[in-house]
């Protein structure tokens, strides 16, 4: 009995010990969705130029436009605080309405930049009432410069940017003049 006992208690360990391992394997070294893309054939390069962007926040989706025609769908990453409309400088949201490519920036900080123009006057006259400053230099950008090409950052990061691969901003930069239409919705 007290044989039986001690292999009993060995294969419980055992046991114990496999599925530990299992369990510590697939958190740390098998793949998953958020690290492992599907293997996709490339797009064609977009040419010509686009005339809207449409993101989509919730969906953390932007899809470029001409004449109506969806081209093109990214995937991207907003501010720290994704939920709800910016108010306020500092407070990591992404602003919500409908804006316009004002500037195009190949010096910034992040790989590329597209400003917009957010704080419409609205904005302004809304954060005036609270007494707080709106924020500004809202872009839709590529990685941090400082990455050295690393992999792309997926999780909300910015402190209320639209931050695209470096690859997708390279492609939109192509294609995206001043005045283009963007529409951010929740």
């Amino acid at each position: 009995m007290k044989r039986f006992l001690k292999n009993l208690f060995l294969a419980i360990i055992a046991i114990i010990a496999i599925i530990a391992g299992a369990v510590y394997w697939q958190i740390h070294f098998a793949p998953t969705p958020a690290t492992t893309p599907p293997v996709v054939a490339p797009l064609a390069p977009l040419t010509g130029q686009i005339d809207h962007i449409l993101i989509e926040k919730s969906a953390r989706r932007m899809t470029v436009f001409r004449a109506g025609e969806a081209l093109r769908s990214y995937d991207m990453f907003l501010g720290f605080e994704p939920v709800g409309d910016k108010f306020q400088e500092g407070d990591g949201k992404t602003p919500e309405g409908i804006f316009t490519v004002n500037r195009r920036n190949p010096k910034s900080a992040f790989h590329l930049s597209l400003g917009i123009d957010y704080p419409q006057a609205s904005d302004r006259a809304q954060a005036a009432q609270a007494g707080v400053s709106p924020g500004g230099d809202i872009f839709i950008h590529g990685q941090p410069n400082d990455r050295f090409g690393m992999a792309t950052i997926l999780w909300d990061w910015t402190a209320g940017c639209i931050a695209i691969s470096n690859d997708a901003i390279e492609e939109l930069w192509r294609v995206t003049p001043v005045g283009t239409t963007v529409e951010i919705r929740p």
